[in-house]
């Protein structure tokens, strides 16, 4: 077992170990996961010849997000994120909501990555999971966890290993769709959500945008991490912005040469874009490729994901919002490491009991809801360390929410329970402590 801090006396603190290179490939390597092998098929097939518009508005989106992210993370640099700048701004409770908002909606979306990835080396007949699928996907937590046991640096060693063949991949994507290197005949449809691509709307403009914006999602893991950065006023809005920028160059790219090699019809018509571009590309034999890319842009969300939820459940316990052993700090590594062992053991019993791909809705509701208090907390800083306006926070905190009230119905009702229960949590506890 870790040895860990003493419980008494000051909270134990992590150690500043992550410069601006290695803040960086957090955000991309949390960025460049397992959404953007999907994600841009499926917004085609709703935003057709205007998907580099929709693009557009999800990376303008993440700005403004990442604004905020970037503004507060620079004057509060502690880990726990919007959880503690919703509290150290508005309050006790609206910081446990951006808390609980995280921490549940971000575990749901680490066991829905886990299961996509078993999905892709144990493909079944219908898609429906199957024991090996679950098995493959607990597996993968498991080894995601051991990692992030190690040590933050540990993390970003890893984070290098496996983004670098996702982006060496897309990066043959881009450069075969630009110098139109198509040397095969373009596989059959994939089964789109619309079958076909038809003419744009605005509804459709924006609900591409909304498909898209999942891509971006990451780019606050910095800010979750700001306890670990050194000199985190220069490093954490640099880190921020430098990753996002690249992220949004690289996905315009890769939306273009999609285009060119399958067409703007093949594109619509498959979730499996770049599986179907390499086997346009370098032909059915080299389909491999693809799917090793998607498994590895799979763990590095992973990765980042679970360091993320650790650091917010280790902030949560020090202001005793949930149990206080879930602070306790390994003084070998500097990992909270109870905190990540609990992630990993609910992420566990999700993939044992429920079919993950069915809750990524309750995910982004959770972490729309953790954004838009991000935004409303960075409206009240006075010490504006980021230049920019302050009606930009308003206009992210209120995108964020008509993003999350206008998703499907099922997932609100029960992202609504779901913070029903930690509210009434936090009130009980409360009230047994007076």
């Amino acid at each position: 077992m870790p040895q860990t801090h003493p419980t008494a006396g000051p909270p134990a603190a992590l150690q500043r170990r992550l410069g601006l290179p290695g803040a960086i490939v957090i955000g991309v390597g949390s960025m460049v996961g397992a959404g953007v092998f999907t994600s841009l098929g499926l917004a085609a097939s709703t935003a057709g010849p205007l998907l580099v518009l929709a693009l557009v508005l999800a990376g303008a989106t993440a700005w403004v997000n990442a604004t905020a992210m970037a503004q507060l993370a620079a004057v509060h640099p502690t880990s726990g994120g919007a959880y503690v700048y919703g509290r150290r701004q508005l309050g006790e409770w609206a910081g446990f909501v951006a808390g609980w908002g995280f921490v549940t909606g971000k575990s749901a979306s680490i066991a829905a990555m886990a299961y996509t990835l078993a999905l892709y080396l144990v493909p079944t007949a219908s898609g429906a999971p199957d024991r090996t699928a679950r098995w493959v996907a607990i597996a993968a937590v498991v080894v995601i966890t051991g990692i992030t046991l190690l040590g933050i640096t540990r993390t970003v060693q890893a984070t290098v290993v496996i983004v670098t063949p996702v982006l060496a991949l897309l990066t043959v994507v881009i450069v075969a769709g630009f110098v139109g290197v198509t040397p095969g005949p373009v596989p059959a449809p994939g089964g789109g959500p619309s079958g076909a691509v038809t003419d744009p709307t605005p509804l459709g403009v924006l609900q591409g945008a909304g498909l898209l914006f999942f891509a971006f999602a990451g780019y606050a893991r910095i800010a979750t991490m700001g306890e670990e950065v050194r000199d985190p006023r220069r490093t954490i809005p640099r880190a921020v912005f430098g990753a996002l920028a690249f992220t949004l160059v690289l996905y315009l790219l890769l939306a273009l040469s999609l285009q060119a090699v399958l067409g703007l019809q093949g594109l619509g018509q498959t979730p499996t874009a770049v599986r179907d571009a390499v086997e346009v590309v370098l032909g059915p034999d080299w389909v491999w490729l693809a799917v090793v890319g998607a498994a590895l842009a799979c763990l590095g969300s992973m990765l980042n994901l679970a360091a993320g939820i650790s650091r917010t459940g280790l902030a949560m316990a020090r202001e005793r919002d949930l149990p206080r052993p879930l602070a306790r700090i390994s003084a070998r590594t500097s990992v909270p490491w109870v905190a990540q062992l609990t992630a990993a053991a609910v992420v566990i019993v999700l993939l044992l009991t429920t079919d993950v791909l069915t809750v990524v809705g309750f995910s982004s509701f959770g972490v729309l809801v953790y954004y838009a208090v991000a935004n409303v907390s960075a409206l009240t800083l006075t010490e504006r360390v980021v230049p920019g306006p302050r009606w930009l926070n308003l206009l992210g905190a209120a995108a964020c929410l008509l993003l999350a009230f206008t998703l499907p119905v099922q997932s609100v009702l029960v992202m609504l329970a779901v913070f029903a229960v930690g509210l009434a949590g936090r009130a009980v506890v409360g009230l047994r402590r007076r």
